[in-house]
C-alpha cells in the first residue's frame, strides 16, 4: 500500500472508531466544522458554479451535492452506489465532482485523464468506469479503461497535459484546503459539510435522502 494511501486509511479508521457523541464533544473538531461551513458559504461560486467542473443529475437542481474524490479511494467507491440511487430517485439533485487526487501519482494521472475525457464528451463514462474498478490502479488500467469506454487515447494523452487541466486540479486543491478537506471522500451539500470535519456524520452512515430533504427545508 502506498504510504499516502496507508495514512488515509489509518486516519479514516481512527475516525470511524470514535463514537459520534465523542466527536460532537470535541471542541476542536466543532470549530473546524464551523470554519469549513463558513468557507463553503464564501466559496459557493467556486463550489457550485465553476463551468469547467463536471456534474451529474439536474443542472438546475435545487440541492447541490459536491464530492471531492480520488479514484484510489475505497471509501469513495463504497458510497458511489448510494449516490447513483439518490440521483435516480431524486431528479432535483445536482452532483458536482471535484477531482481531488491525493493518494499517489496514479491518482493524479487518473484525474487528468478523467478531465481530458470531458473534451471527448466521455467524462461520465470514464468516471463511472474508474469508480467501479476494484483492483489496483495503475497507468495500464487508467489508459486501458479509457480505450474501453471509447476514448481516443492518443488525443487523450495530449489533452491531459493541457494547462487548463492542471489549473483545474490546482483550484480543487485550493478549494479543499479552504474547506478543511484533507482526506477523501469529502462531501458538501449546498453549503453544509457532510464529511471530513463534520462532527455529526460519517461517510458510510450518511442518509442521503434525509440530508437532501434537510437541505431543501433549510432553504425555505
Amino acid at each position: 500500500m502506498h504510504i499516502t494511501n496507508m495514512r488515509a486509511a489509518v486516519l479514516a479508521a481512527m475516525f470511524l472508531a470514535v463514537p459520534v457523541a465523542a466527536q460532537e464533544a470535541d471542541p476542536v473538531k466543532a470549530a473546524l466544522e464551523t470554519a469549513a461551513n463558513a468557507a463553503a458559504v464564501s466559496k459557493q461560486a467556486d463550489l457550485h458554479r465553476n463551468p469547467e467542473t463536471p456534474f451529474f443529475g439536474n443542472a438546475q437542481g435545487d440541492v447541490v451535492l459536491v464530492k471531492f474524490v480520488d479514484y484510489q479511494c475505497t471509501y469513495c467507491k463504497a458510497v458511489e452506489p448510494k449516490l447513483d440511487k439518490l440521483l435516480s430517485d431524486d431528479k432535483g439533485v445536482k452532483l458536482i465532482v471535484k477531482e481531488f487526487p491525493i493518494l499517489g501519482p496514479e491518482s493524479v494521472v487518473a484525474a487528468k485523464v478523467a478531465l481530458a475525457a470531458g473534451r471527448q464528451g466521455k467524462y461520465a463514462a470514464y468516471h463511472h468506469a474508474l469508480m467501479g474498478y476494484k483492483g489496483k490502479l495503475t497507468e495500464d488500467v487508467i489508459f486501458s479503461t479509457a480505450k474501453d469506454v471509447g476514448l481516443d487515447v492518443a488525443q487523450l494523452r495530449k489533452d491531459m497535459i493541457a494547462p487548463e487541466i492542471a489549473d483545474q486540479l490546482l483550484a480543487n486543491f485550493n478549494l479543499a484546503r479552504a474547506l478543511k478537506i484533507s482526506l477523501t471522500p469529502g462531501y458538501i451539500i449546498n453549503t453544509h459539510v457532510l464529511s471530513g470535519v463534520s462532527v455529526k456524520t460519517m461517510t458510510g452512515q450518511i442518509d442521503w435522502p434525509a440530508e437532501v430533504a434537510l437541505a431543501r427545508s433549510a432553504k425555505k
